[in-house]
């Protein structure tokens, strides 16, 4: 999943390290890649679809193309994984929590899991009111909460891996520690938490976005083939 909304992934080769499709598909995994409404590349009309409707719309779209997916025979509906940063984690928090039956195994990384607390602490305030819900987190407090995984987390049933840079200053951290903290209180899920010292908005250092990549393709390997669990 992409971050933005405001976005896309190119129809070419990705990769970078936090999109690793490639290193997924090397390993026998079908990899989808869903350019979901409000993203660009598709002209301006396109980029608006999702304004006003955060995690609606833009999100069930992606429950549409794996639907799809199964459809063909492509993909196993009890193995499909989903993952993502910043707005690409939100999804991935909102997909393993609002529709976790859909999902066996979620990797969130820098995303989003509360509206109401992320405008609090975030380096850009007005982005959320501009390009995405257009109106303000404290004219309605209940609709950002409701499209906060969250506010869902106690029907989580996704193995969910959650990892964010320490001195993020775009998603603060505290995102990722409110969605495990819930998840971990109120269900028996498996969550983990890695936080990552001295990166931001995503990892900057090549150990870093290794061990990354480590840690996300191991979570897939446990809980979508079975290897490696106890």
């Amino acid at each position: 999943m992409h971050g933005g909304p405001e976005a896309h992934f190119n129809n070419g080769w990705l990769t970078g390290y936090s999109n690793p499709g490639q290193t997924g598909a090397a390993e026998g995994y079908a990899v989808f890649y869903p350019n979901y409404r409000g993203s660009n590349g598709r002209g301006v009309k396109f980029s608006l679809t999702s304004q006003g409707d955060p995690a609606g719309k833009e999100f069930d779209d992606v429950v549409d193309g794996v639907d799809y997916l199964i459809a063909s025979g492509l993909v196993d509906a009890t193995k499909v994984g989903v993952t993502g940063g910043s707005y690409g984690g939100y999804a991935t928090g909102w997909l393993s929590t609002r529709y976790s039956d859909r999902f066996a195994a979620g990797v969130m990384f820098v995303g989003i899991s509360n509206n109401v607390s992320k405008w609090g602490t975030t380096d850009i305030p007005k982005e959320e009111y501009l390009v995405h819900a257009r109106k303000w987190v404290y004219e309605d407090y209940d609709f950002f909460l409701k499209r906060s995984p969250v506010y869902y987390a106690d029907q989580c049933k996704t193995p969910l891996l959650i990892m964010h840079g320490e001195d993020d200053p775009r998603v603060h951290p505290g995102q990722s520690m409110e969605l495990y903290r819930h998840i971990k209180s109120r269900t028996t899920t498996p969550v983990e938490l890695v936080f990552y010292p001295g990166e931001g908005h995503g990892n900057a250092n090549s150990t870093a976005r290794y061990d990354y990549n480590l840690r996300l393709m191991s979570w897939f390997d446990k809980y979508l083939k079975g290897i490696g669990k106890s």
